[in-house]
């Protein structure tokens, strides 16, 4: 596959080099806990190491966790007493998973610390991190979904393909907000999440899944408790807010100022792919939500990271985002296919997993050299004048 594809446009690489970047974290739990621990740590890191190797570990961190629960519970019913063929997650998977994302929180949260301390901060390095991040949303939160299961006390494979997207929709809006307003306010439910993940991994590998299983007042079980804590935060903490600091950069003349057709229109690839995806997984001939709901949870988390990269590409590059990605052609195609003929319902969506994999790891390969060449840099070495 040739690497030397050059999606970045003249337009686009001297919107990085103009680029300024510009964040704002009010989050109590990262001001006052996270980011102390972070300037500790990232004291003992060896000035030779460069920023993106920390993200790219950290990045790492995650996938091992999504291999390890997909070879453990590939159908997510380990945690089901009803499922004897599915034999439990041993508990010593949930203290490695609950270890490898705190190494990926804190490798993430030191990245940029890095990058300051060895004079190497610029575009790539928040590109990098950001593009990373957008599909960790999807292998983390697909990890969650093991200790809890297709069991009663949990939620359905559809039930939480919309959690999935709840993730998405949240993750996505940050960055059309900066898109709008030049300024990442960074949500303060990343650092809750991410730590709130880390102590059920750990409580689950003390207590087993089967801690899990009771039921609050109300018959609401521990499943369905964190479905509502997820949907419940999206609507009072962050959608507000995101619209709040949009409406504000307008009324201030601080942000971008743009007329309201261009200020909506990243969200209209995504409301797109949202729209092809559903009908094509609720309307499933053979219901393949049902027979391999993992396969499709990684299929739109990747195709979904693909969209979301373009976007931040967009906002960094202060350029016009792009308003359907070559992406969700096939993908619409692959959809129409599989209602013509049914019986290649599922091998269609492991057509489209593999084709957006491929896809999505060459976009975001080809960005990376197309950056560090023009900005003459490497992506995981310092130049030696920067030690």
């Amino acid at each position: 596959m040739k690497l030397e594809t050059e999606y970045l446009t003249q337009e686009h690489l001297t919107g990085f080099a103009n680029y300024k970047y510009s964040s704002l974290d009010t989050s109590p739990l990262s001001i006052y806990v996270m980011h102390p621990f972070w300037n500790k740590v990232v004291q003992y890191c060896p000035k030779w190491v460069a920023p993106n190797l920390l993200t790219f570990s950290g990045f790492l961190f995650t996938v091992l966790n999504f291999v390890m629960f997909a070879s453990y519970d590939y159908y997510f019913y380990a945690s089901s007493d009803d499922k004897p063929e599915y034999p439990p997650i041993p508990r010593w998977v949930f203290a490695v998973a609950a270890f490898n994302i705190f190494m990926a929180y804190t490798l993430d949260g030191i990245d940029g610390k890095q990058a300051r301390r060895t004079q190497t901060s610029g575009p790539l390095g928040e590109l990098f991190d950001h593009g990373l991040d957008s599909w960790t949303a999807m292998l983390i939160t697909v990890c969650m979904y093991s200790v809890f299961g297709r069991t009663d006390h949990s939620v359905s494979p559809l039930r939480m393909y919309f959690i999935l997207w709840n993730v998405f929709i949240n993750f996505y809006l940050s960055h059309w907000e900066k898109y709008n307003t030049g300024v990442l306010f960074l949500p303060w439910g990343y650092d809750a999440s991410m730590l709130a993940t880390i102590i059920v991994f750990i409580l689950t590998s003390i207590g087993g899944h089967e801690a899990w299983k009771f039921e609050l007042p109300g018959g609401i079980s521990a499943g369905i408790m964190f479905e509502m804590l997820l949907y419940v935060s999206a609507l009072v903490s962050n959608l507000p807010v995101v619209l709040w600091n949009i409406y504000k950069s307008y009324r201030d003349k601080t942000g971008k100022m743009r007329t309201l057709p261009e200020a909506v229109r990243p969200l209209v690839p995504l409301l797109l792919f949202f729209t092809i995806a559903t009908v094509w997984v609720t309307h499933s001939p053979s219901n393949i939500l049902e027979k391999d709901p993992r396969i499709i949870y990684f299929a739109i988390g990747t195709i979904f990271s693909n969209i979301c990269c373009r976007l931040i590409v967009s906002q960094m590059s202060n350029t016009r985002c792009e308003i359907l990605p070559w992406i969700l052609l096939p993908v619409a195609g692959a959809a129409i296919f599989s209602f013509l003929l049914p019986d290649l319902d599922l091998k269609t969506m492991y057509f489209v997993s593999v084709l957006a994999l491929g896809a999505h790891v060459h976009y975001g390969t080809c960005v990376v050299r197309q950056m560090c060449h023009h900005f003459r840099i490497h992506t995981f070495r310092i130049r030696e004048h920067s030690e």
